[in-house]
């Protein structure tokens, strides 16, 4: 086994990050992952969620679930009971949620099948033994001029009308050389 490409998962220490580029860099992955596990705790403890960033450029973000309204409410009064066109909007929005998230696994997954399946289809390919009209570099040069002949007669009588050539196709050269 070749040595490593990149320097894999390492712990970093919270601190701030001088260069400015990187900064944003790093902002831009850990919101995603930041993100993803507040969907995660949102879908399977049922709970209602709100986040709000502010990037290092000043560009705001949020993640709010199920909607802006029930979230403020519960964290302006915790012990508060939402009315009951409340609870069926933040129903509504999880079943909305929950139902684009399964699309999404659906998605993965079938993306996941497609690549395998084209990764297995290259491999067969790579392995097969190709045909003699797959690899022209095999054909000698008189065996290009005999097959250039013929395919010029079968276009002559097709244009003719004629169904069938009267001459056979050529053999494979890899056997007529010998």
């Amino acid at each position: 086994m070749e040595g490593k490409q990149t320097a894999g998962r390492k712990k970093i220490p919270l601190e701030k990050i001088e260069k400015e580029a990187d900064r944003y860099s790093t902002f831009s992955k850990r919101r995603k992952g930041l993100y993803k596990k507040a969907s995660k705790i949102v879908r399977e403890c049922d709970v209602d969620m709100g986040i709000v960033l502010s990037s290092p450029a000043g560009k705001p973000f949020s993640f709010i679930s199920p909607t802006p309204k029930a979230v403020i409410d519960r964290f302006m009064n915790p012990t508060i009971e939402l009315s009951e066109g409340e609870k069926l909007v933040a129903a509504n929005a999880r079943n909305n949620i929950n139902q684009n998230n399964d699309r999404l696994l659906e998605f993965d997954t079938r993306e996941k099948a497609a690549k395998n399946k084209m990764c297995s289809l290259e491999q067969m390919n790579k392995t097969r033994d190709k045909g003699w009209w797959e690899s022209p570099d095999q054909f000698s040069a008189d065996d290009m001029i005999n097959f250039e002949i013929w395919l010029n007669i079968a276009e002559l009588q097709l244009e003719n009308g004629a169904s069938s050539s009267s001459q056979p196709p050529p053999q494979d050269p890899t056997t007529s050389a010998q």
